[in-house]
């Protein structure tokens, strides 16, 4: 685990379990593309700059998910790099409260302050459209979180973030994170289209052709919903149609889940709801969701 591979002339990738970038800024500078889980992965990261005697000079966040962002202050601290990212998912980085809040729907008890979901707070952070190296280009990938980006280097090598998963992770959870399904779907579109010489999803292998990958991600994203209507022949509130998926997949609820599989089953609930398969209603108190007749 976190092996360096060389991708490109000036490209590398960490494999890891949320797969990170570097690309070669010039002679001495690199600029890392995302930094891992927590403290320790920064730790990692740093041995492997100092092995090849690159000097970090920053770290682009794909989007600001903890898995993504958790090396960031280590890194910082110890070089003192730029992390730069898109306006929100800044805002998230520099307070990572923000993200089990917004997964929760508010404050975060014990249980949810923990470094799955909430990483230690980036600061300063800056904007990619002013800082963006030169021989690297980006593009939004929305649906999975907020602002989401990916990130194409000189040597056509595409860093997917998680707009995409493996097939073993949708086979054993099923349920991805999703933000914004219409966005989700719509991103699988674009990258479906895309064309480069190598594809690095941060949670699926390395790939000369994503396209088997999306359409893995698609069907599933479908399945989902297909399942979500037929939970829902009868009028339910949230909860239990959530245990519902959590029984029919076989999933284990902890409280990192409960948010986080929460969360997506709710946007997929207003996805169907704002596409007219869904009504919603207030009745003794309780909000009601049923499968249009």
């Amino acid at each position: 685990m976190y092996e360096l591979i060389q991708a490109g002339e000036r490209t590398w990738y960490i494999n890891s379990p949320a797969k990170m970038g570097i690309f070669k800024i010039n002679e001495q500078e690199v600029c890392l593309i995302d930094s891992g889980n927590d403290k320790e992965a920064g730790r990692k990261i740093n041995k492997l700059l100092e092995a090849n005697h690159w000097t970090l000079a920053g770290i682009i966040n794909t989007h600001s998910n903890a898995d993504h962002i958790g090396g960031n202050k280590f890194l910082q601290q110890k070089t003192g790099c730029k992390i730069i990212s898109t306006d929100i998912e800044n805002t998230f980085a520099r307070h990572p409260i923000l993200e089990p809040s917004f997964l929760y729907g508010g404050y975060p008890f014990k249980g949810l302050r923990n470094k799955f979901l909430m990483a230690q707070p980036s600061e300063p952070t800056y904007n990619i459209d002013d800082h963006l190296p030169e021989g690297l280009e980006y593009f939004r990938l929305g649906g999975h979180y907020l602002d989401m980006i990916g990130i194409k280097t000189a040597d056509d090598i595409c860093f997917l973030a998680d707009c995409v998963f493996g097939e073993n992770i949708l086979d054993k959870y099923h349920l991805s994170f999703v933000y914004d399904a219409e966005a989700f779907l719509a991103t699988l579109d674009f990258v479906e289209q895309l064309e480069a010489k190598l594809f690095v999803p941060a949670h699926a292998e390395a790939c000369e052709d994503i396209r088997p990958l999306v359409k893995v991600n698609r069907d599933k994203v479908y399945e989902i919903m297909d399942r979500i209507l037929t939970i829902c022949s009868m009028p339910l509130c949230f909860e239990d149609i959530l245990q519902a998926v959590f029984d029919h997949y076989e999933l284990t609820m902890d409280f990192n889940q409960y948010v986080l599989v929460g969360s997506t089953v709710r946007s997929y609930l207003s996805y169907l709801y704002d596409q007219g398969k869904m009504t919603c209603e207030i009745k003794d108190n309780k909000m009601l969701w049923q499968t249009m007749a």
